[in-house]
């Protein structure tokens, strides 16, 4: 099996773990900025380790960053806080499986900023495999608009919006991740998904940080105080930030993102047995859709 496909698989475990905790967090207090920026404080430091740690060990030279190194990662990080930000507000509003397949327009999307901006297409095949994908989109976000025959109605329902926001923001994150990593120009690409994974974690830090201290004064602290929880949620962001990064260096990001979609079947589990909720029969078909798709992509790329 491809090592882009293993640090996917591996990066949409993690992420389902981290968004456990990271709805904990809410749920004990924390706002949504609160809850969002306990997932940069923690990994930041992490990260930066990592790169110290893996330098000697790979005996790679230190690389030399460019002016497009820094764009690439610094809008990176910031659709990821927005995208972030859009998916714990989903959480409040659907269950937690669904919340999640709302974020898979990502993968939509992904595909257009891909061509777009690093000039990376796909296949008919893989686009034909992404429709598929959509048809699932429909089904979830029609039964929130009290109209299944209307797209309009769909369109109008919060968590729709919320997702298609999240997905654009993350997938908008991907693009500017795998723009960062291949700007690099030294090291494998374990070494260069860490290296743009401290410079974006620590930009994260401190925007998200000053934000807060701005429009929220003393949920800084807040998040301080819960540590115990929150540093999990740092050290599972960290850790599946690298394996999607590491996956990011090595393919095409629509590619990536679509097998990511993985992470849906593991949400319905989680629903299923940490949440204790339950999925519409509707719901359900869309989610089998979406992960068909993910199945036909894999096959693509």
């Amino acid at each position: 099996m491809p090592l882009w496909i293993i640090a996917t698989c591996l990066a949409a475990a993690i992420q389902t773990l981290r968004f456990i905790l990271q709805r904990q967090v809410r749920d004990a207090g924390l706002s949504t900025g609160g809850a969002t920026f306990s997932r940069f404080i923690f990994a930041a430091p992490l990260a930066i380790i990592t790169v110290a740690v893996l330098q000697p060990l790979t005996a790679t030279a230190w690389p030399s960053t460019t002016p497009a190194f820094w764009s690439y990662a610094f809008f990176g990080g910031l659709c990821q806080i927005g995208g972030t930000f859009a998916t714990i507000m989903l959480f409040s509003l659907r269950n937690f499986a669904v919340g999640i397949a709302f974020t898979k327009t990502e993968t939509i999307q992904v595909v257009l900023f891909s061509l777009l901006i690093l000039g990376e297409g796909v296949s008919g095949a893989g686009l034909a495999a992404i429709l598929v994908g959509i048809v699932g989109v429909i089904l979830i976000s029609s039964k929130d608009a009290g109209d299944t025959a209307r797209w309009s109605g769909a369109l109008r329902a919060k968590p729709m919006l919320l997702g298609l926001i999240a997905g654009a923001g993350f997938g908008l994150s991907a693009i500017g991740y795998r723009g960062a990593a291949l700007d690099l120009d030294t090291g494998g690409a374990l070494f260069r998904a860490a290296c743009t994974l401290a410079a974006v974690t620590a930009m994260q830090t401190v925007t998200m940080g000053l934000w807060l201290l701005w429009r929220e004064p003393g949920e800084v602290a807040r998040v301080l105080r819960a540590w115990r929880r929150t540093a999990l949620v740092g050290l599972t962001g960290m850790l599946g930030s690298l394996a999607w990064f590491t996956a990011f260096a090595l393919q095409n990001a629509a590619y990536v993102r679509a097998v990511g979609q993985i992470e849906l079947v593991l949400g319905v589990i989680v629903a299923w047995a940490v949440f204790g909720e339950r999925v519409a029969r509707r719901e359900a078909i869309g989610i089998a859709f979406l992960g068909l798709s993910v199945v036909a992509l894999m096959l693509v790329a």
